[in-house]
């Protein structure tokens, strides 16, 4: 049953997992239901996890796959943390066996034109790159640790 979900360097995660028609499913806590337990889930239900437990990220701060268009496509963040209101962090997810690449980083780079957000992470489950980002230099600058809600 998690023959295809590998341990991931984050703190282990009490996910609520179910069966359904063969299929292993998740309870996401922020969307409030069942979804299907991919290993891009794996890795985003278990980096939610830990922005809550660890980094103290409210939930109602936390916004997951959510939709915008780029380029006349509908993409989507995987997750887009908000404070006082406005999106602070951009967080793109990555299935373990993903390595994080320039194509990864473009990637989150890209979607994060449209919001513009002062920070950006890149995980796969098991390697993280946060980053803050200078719009008035065009820079990156990259941090040592993942940062907390407080830190944002």
């Amino acid at each position: 049953m998690f023959k295809n979900l590998v341990p991931l360097n984050l703190p282990e995660a009490q996910l609520k997992l179910a069966k359904k028609a063969d299929k292993l499913m998740v309870w996401d806590d922020i969307r409030k239901k069942y979804l299907h337990l991919n290993p891009e889930e794996w890795v985003r239900q278990h980096f939610v996890h830990l922005l809550i437990s660890s980094h103290g990220f409210p939930k109602s701060s936390i916004a997951l796959e959510g939709g915008f268009h780029l380029n006349q496509k509908l993409q989507r963040t995987d997750i887009l943390i908000y404070k006082n209101s406005q999106p602070i962090l951009l967080v793109e997810c990555k299935a373990p066996q993903v390595p994080i690449s320039q194509t990864t980083f473009d990637q989150a780079a890209r979607y994060n034109l449209h919001y513009k957000t002062p920070y950006i992470l890149i995980t796969n489950g098991l390697t993280h790159f946060s980053a803050k980002v200078d719009y008035e230099i065009g820079e990156y600058t990259f941090l040592k640790d993942i940062p907390t809600f407080d830190e944002l």
